[in-house]
């Protein structure tokens, strides 16, 4: 059976997060006269709200988000909301810089990370209006958490994808093997990563073994976050980081992971990409995001599901909206943002928008109301992804756009190490090099870990 997705709509649940946004601009805070807006005999303040995201399309496209910001209008007579498009895709950071530099921030924006807009004071205290919004209070605390700063409210979770392995079903059932399942054991894991590896069947056990660098020592310790991180506190010394690396290092340096295969090989198979590999049946394990839903419902050609990350933890990747702290509406700012993100009614609106025109949903819920929550889960039967769902009190989060210093202590400070024809190699040429090359990382692991905390306590300071 090829089973792709059970849902209203086969194109209904894309989950992604990279589109592109045009905008309309106009002066932060705006007030129209009450009779520009308001109907009837409405005299509320007419208001219009300024409001930049990268997932708005063009004009032309009328996209899911665009129709939500449309029936908010048409629920809020009084305010308009009007697309910035000065702040520009290319670079979204800048943009948001150049804007608050010159006092022209929108009201409302997608943050590319909290820690860095709190500190270059770009955002408004939301603690006052989260405290008493019992819809910001019932969501999962994990998601709670990763909105605030020294228990301050600074962002508003916008949408939420898991993190995690797709696993092709059919190769298993072609060999013969126990298919797995949500909860595999770190163990099992890598174990049907080797079973599944035949480049005589044209099958390769895993993606890329490196995606283990960030999940492997929270599989085997709950007290730790990705990549270790946790409560300030970076452990890639740890006796299982250090196995970890171990793991992804004998998969992929013995020819298990698609990434670490010589040309010909690749050739053998997709010879792209491990993506298009995936999806032309040829990866038993995939790693991504569930953004991918959509792409793979309606090109994977065969049974598939998802599993998260080994060991039963769920990994979750968020998208945050920030309100300006130049913004003269506060509430209708809240209210919108509120909207299109984890509010109830938005969501339920954004689910009949979806059914009624086929489009697609661009986030697994952020409400936690059962009514929202079980209209969601009749569009998609994933087992995995609902399992996984269902732990998001104890998930790990993807760091990036939470904890300070985060890109440096992952990927960009330089060690001081040669590599190869790098003279100072990073911290993420170092890992890859582990995992791929001749380095043993157990030589490096306490190096590497004063480094990345080193990163970690100066972004930190630097916010205070």
């Amino acid at each position: 059976m090829n089973r792709k997705m059970t849902m209203k709509s086969a194109a209904l649940l894309v989950l992604t997060t990279v589109m592109l946004t045009a905008c309309t601009p106009g002066r932060s805070g705006e007030t129209q006269d009450a009779g520009n807006k308001a109907s009837g005999g409405d005299t509320q303040e007419a208001v219009v709200l300024r409001y930049a995201n990268w997932n708005l399309g063009t004009e032309a496209d009328q996209n899911l988000e665009r129709r939500m910001i449309k029936a908010f209008e048409e629920t809020h007579k009084n305010v308009t909301i009007k697309i910035d498009e000065t702040i520009t895709t290319d670079d979204w950071k800048a943009s948001l810089a150049t804007a608050a530099s010159a006092n022209k921030l929108p009201d409302v924006f997608m943050l590319n990370e909290i820690p860095g807009s709190v500190s270059s004071d770009w955002l408004l205290d939301l603690s006052a209006m989260a405290s008493k919004d019992a819809e910001f209070s019932a969501l999962p605390e994990t998601v709670k958490q990763s909105t605030g700063i020294d228990g301050k409210t600074y962002a508003i979770p916008f949408a939420q994808h898991m993190m995690g392995y797709y696993v092709n079903k059919d190769i298993f059932n072609r060999m013969n093997l126990d298919v797995p399942a949500y909860g595999i054991s770190t163990e099992d894991f890598v174990a049907a990563v080797k079973k599944t590896t035949d480049l005589g069947q044209k099958t390769v056990g895993l993606d890329s073994a490196q995606s283990m660098v960030d999940w492997y020592a929270a599989s085997k310790n709950k007290d730790y976050g990705w990549f270790t991180y946790t409560d300030g506190k970076y452990h890639l010394d740890s006796p299982e980081m250090v196995q970890g690396m171990t793991a992804a290092k004998d998969l992929g340096s013995n020819g298990y992971a698609y990434e670490g295969l010589d040309e010909a090989q690749k050739k053998s198979l997709s010879g792209e990409d491990p993506g298009v590999a995936f999806r032309a049946g040829q990866i038993a394990f995939y790693w991504n995001g569930t953004w991918m839903n959509g792409i793979f419902a309606k090109e994977a050609n065969f049974d598939w599901d998802f599993i998260s990350i080994p060991s039963g933890r769920s990994a979750l990747a968020a998208d945050y909206l920030g309100i300006a702290k130049t913004t003269a509406h506060p509430e209708e700012a809240y209210e919108f943002a509120k909207w299109m993100s984890f509010g109830k009614e938005g969501f339920m609106k954004r689910i009949s928008i979806a059914d009624e025109n086929g489009l697609e949903l661009t986030s697994l819920p952020v409400t936690s109301d059962s009514e929202a929550l079980d209209a969601y889960w009749e569009l998609s039967s994933v087992p995995g992804i609902k399992k996984a769902y269902e732990n998001l009190d104890s998930a790990m989060l993807d760091p990036i756009k939470i904890v300070p210093g985060y890109a440096a202590s992952r990927w960009e400070a330089e060690t001081g190490v040669e590599i190869g024809d790098k003279a100072n190699a990073t911290i993420g040429d170092l890992i890859s090099a582990s995992v791929y090359g001749g380095v043993n990382y157990q030589d490096y692991a306490k190096q590497l870990n004063d480094l990345a905390q080193k990163q970690y306590d100066e972004a930190s300071a630097a916010m205070k």
